[in-house]
């Protein structure tokens, strides 16, 4: 099994390090939860040098409290260096640790060929891509009240085609290699009634852009209490041809692995009996819960 899917620091903590034996606690949780090998795939946004790219993309936001809301957040995150991030990284992966280096990239709507040409320098494995927010509405930052009130006046069926949207222009965009938590928006628990249009409209997205899909034991820790994608998602991705990782969507330790044996369960009720790893950006499979070898 995997966890292609890690942070090292929580939200609303200033990262700090990170150090070898950061990222080998990593490790030794995934291996004691069955998991042989992880992906540390910090969010961009954490960087600096994203900062110097993509700060004020909230400004075109009509709404100037939401975009008040996303300069704040933005500023408490952005305080780690990517240089010291990757380095660490590279030294686990030479120090034999079984985890390989990959980011989670937002999408930026008009930026992402930025996006693109300041990743391009680094040697990633594998680069999630995500979508936490429609202009300057992070529609899933449960602990923003602004955020949350913004759901009492949208309509869930926009904002599930917004989310849609945003999620094919990413995966277009060619930046990435898996699509993280793919029904992300369904965080708070609100559906449209009849979902099955976005379901077809994601998954064709990944299908058509060559990406993975991650299938995520997140969701069982917030209010929708249910894991990503939904069922009738997965069975789309599974039609469509589209390969899978398996994701905690960690920020500390005690999550790693959380609840991978169920995860592995909904793929072979599913009837997936393989994953993707990536080395260098490149895909291979591996067999549900084996063990991970180099090609």
């Amino acid at each position: 099994m995997l966890d292609y899917h890690l942070h090292l620091w929580p939200h609303g903590e200033r990262a700090v390090g990170p150090t070898l034996e950061h990222v080998a606690s990593y490790c030794e949780r995934a291996a004691q939860m069955g998991v042989r090998e992880v992906a540390l795939t910090e969010h961009l946004f954490r960087f600096r040098d994203a900062d110097r790219v993509l700060r004020g993309f909230w400004d075109d936001d009509p709404d100037p409290a939401l975009a008040a809301s996303m300069a704040h957040y933005w500023d408490g995150h952005t305080d780690a260096d990517l240089d010291a991030y990757v380095s660490c990284v590279l030294a686990a992966k030479d120090a034999g640790l079984p985890v390989v280096l990959g980011l989670e990239v937002d999408y930026y709507a008009g930026r992402m060929d930025q996006v693109a040409a300041l990743l391009s320098g680094f040697p990633f494995d594998v680069l999630l891509g995500s979508v936490h927010w429609l202009g300057a509405w992070r529609f899933d930052d449960l602990g923003d009240e602004r955020s949350m009130e913004e759901w009492s006046v949208r309509a869930v069926d926009a904002a599930w085609d917004d989310y849609t949207g945003a999620i094919e222009e990413l995966a277009a965009s060619g930046t990435c290699d898996v699509l993280a938590h793919p029904d992300l928006v369904k965080v708070t628990g609100r559906r449209p009634v009849s979902p099955e249009e976005c379901w077809d409209r994601l998954a064709e997205a990944a299908a058509a852009s060559g990406l993975a899909a991650e299938v995520s034991s997140a969701g069982w820790r917030k209010p929708v209490d249910a894991a990503y994608p939904d069922a009738g998602l997965l069975e789309r991705f599974v039609d469509r041809g589209v390969a899978f990782t398996t994701a905690s969507d960690a920020h500390r330790v005690s999550d790693v692995a959380e609840r991978v044996d169920d995860l592995a369960a909904m793929l072979r009720a599913a009837g997936v009996e393989e994953l993707v790893a990536f080395r260098g950006r490149v895909p291979h499979p591996v067999p549900l819960g084996a063990e991970v070898t180099t090609p």
